[in-house]
């Protein structure tokens, strides 16, 4: 029992010694951490306050820096508005000075028109004195002169009106070159671009005016073959055709002569398909003839479709389609009329166009302006009464037919469309190369020329130049005098115009020289 006394006491005291030794070892080891715990939070102090003092050094950089740019800004600005201030300042002086100089411009202009009409009415009252004073003067100077002279009221009448009549002689030649100067002006001016315009944009080929058609032969044996026992194919050919078989010297080929080119153009057919078929005889030649009048009417009614078609135009009689076509195969002055016609149609569009015209009724009216060119051979009247008649009966607008019936001038157009086609034609018709005239109206026109010239007072001669575009007029100086030389060529104008028929423009010239020789001795 005491043994377990003695070694629970030495046991106390040894957990008691282990206890103070493990509370020195603790506390030792807490110090050490505490001490390092102070370091480290006076190491984070002192980075914080040093960063805290860079901070605030950065910030105050930085905030100087802006209230400089601030302060830069702010002057700039201000500077701008002392500127602007002082511009306008410097503009409202200028206002001013001009403002004080056009007063003062205007008092001396008040001042001028009051002195002016001062000066006026000094001279109004001066004028209404001279006035009467030259019209007494004047009724002395005449009562003078009938006494002086001798003559009657109604001779000095007739020698007053008589110098009046050259005074208004000489305005009137004025006037004259004058207003046709302003016309050339405005025509060019206003007519020029449209016309030019639709010249560029249209053309058509010439043609020359013939009667004899060609067909080459592949041998000079066809010829007999042609001809026929005792010249009855050749006389078939002929009677059923209407056309004459000149067969010559030329070698392989055969001329067909005609005024009629379908008729010249069916024996052609016929005759090319006769060679090349090879059996030639009476029996054959006819069946062959009518093939190609059949042929023929097919091909007039595709051109005239064609043509149709290539304008653009619709609704139109069948019929009538082929009365177009057949003008294919007529020619007016070496022109072909369908190549005209065509041409017609399409300056007239053109220039209908520009004016705000219907441009399809245009076309329509140009395309048939000369229809009936297409069986005027075969109906009595002339081209323009028989072209009425078909627009009518094949119940055309009234703008079309109106436009056949005026194109020449033989009633008044009823439409600008009519005036429009009648210009066409003539551009079409007076153009260079488009149409060509037999010598007997090429002669009959310039005498006519010459005939309209001569049978004027004070001509002394004159000349048809230029192929007739062109009449040149020679007068006596003596007897014409130069403001009557602007008349006279004004009046051969006119009877020009009203008297003859011609393609394009003639020029009237009117020459007046004086020559005064001397022989030296």
């Amino acid at each position: 029992m005491p043994n377990a006394i003695i070694t629970l006491f030495f046991a106390l005291i040894t957990l008691i010694v282990g206890a103070f030794f493990g509370y020195a070892l603790c506390k030792d080891a807490y110090e050490k951490k505490l001490s390092q715990a102070k370091k480290t939070a006076e190491d984070i102090i002192s980075d914080a306050k040093k960063s805290a003092k860079s901070l605030k050094k950065e910030t105050l950089l930085e905030a100087k820096d802006e209230a400089h740019k601030y302060r830069e800004k702010m002057e700039s600005e201000l500077n701008d508005r002392r500127n602007d201030v002082k511009k306008q300042e410097n503009r409202n002086l200028e206002r001013q000075d001009i403002l004080d100089r056009k007063d003062q411009s205007l008092e001396k202009r008040e001042e001028n028109i009051e002195k002016n009409e001062n000066n006026i009415s000094a001279k109004e009252k001066q004028l209404d004195e001279k006035d009467k004073q030259l019209t007494n003067t004047l009724d002395e100077q005449k009562a003078e002169l009938i006494r002086v002279s001798n003559l009657t009221r109604d001779q000095a009448r007739k020698i007053i009106l008589d110098d009046l009549n050259k005074e208004l002689t000489h305005e009137r030649a004025t006037m004259i070159n004058e207003s046709g100067e302003q016309a050339r002006q405005y025509a060019d001016k206003e007519a020029k671009s449209l016309i030019v315009a639709a010249i560029q944009r249209s053309a058509a080929d010439t043609v020359a005016e013939t009667t004899v058609t060609t067909v080459t032969l592949p041998n000079e044996d066809m010829k007999g073959r042609i001809i026929g026992r005792e010249g009855r194919n050749i006389r078939t050919i002929e009677s059923l055709t209407g056309v004459d078989l000149i067969i010559d010297d030329t070698p392989e080929a055969v001329a067909l002569s005609a005024f009629d080119p379908i008729r010249r153009e069916i024996a052609r057919m016929a005759l090319e398909k006769l060679i090349e078929d090879g059996r030639i005889h009476p029996a054959r030649i006819e069946e062959m003839v009518d093939k190609a009048r059949k042929d023929m009417d097919d091909h007039i009614r595709e051109i005239g479709e064609q043509t149709i078609y290539g304008l653009g135009i619709s609704s139109v009689n069948p019929d009538l389609i082929k009365i177009i076509g057949r003008m294919q195969y007529r020619t007016s002055y070496g022109q072909n009329v369908l190549s005209h016609s065509i041409e017609v149609a399409k300056l007239s569009a053109v220039m209908a166009g520009e004016l705000g015209e219907d441009v399809t009724l245009a076309k329509r009216a140009g395309l048939l302006h000369d229809i009936g060119k297409a069986i005027d051979r075969e109906v009595d009247g002339s081209h323009v009464e028989i072209g009425v008649d078909i627009a009518t009966k094949y119940k055309e607008p009234e703008v079309v037919v109106n436009t056949i019936a005026s194109h020449h001038g033989d009633v008044e157009p009823t439409s600008l469309i009519a005036t429009i086609v009648a210009a066409a034609d003539a551009i079409s018709a007076a153009r260079p190369g488009a149409r060509s005239e037999s010598m007997e109206n090429y002669i009959h026109r310039l005498e006519k020329l010459e005939e309209i010239a001569n049978k004027h007072e004070g001509v002394d001669h004159c000349y048809a130049i230029q192929a007739g575009h062109e009449i040149r007029i020679m007068v006596k100086p003596e007897e014409i005098s130069d403001d009557q030389a602007a008349i006279l060529s004004r009046d051969v104008k006119n009877e020009i115009e009203e008297n003859l028929e011609y393609p394009g423009h003639i020029k009237v010239t009117v020459v007046r020289e004086v020559r005064k020789v001397e022989l030296a001795k």
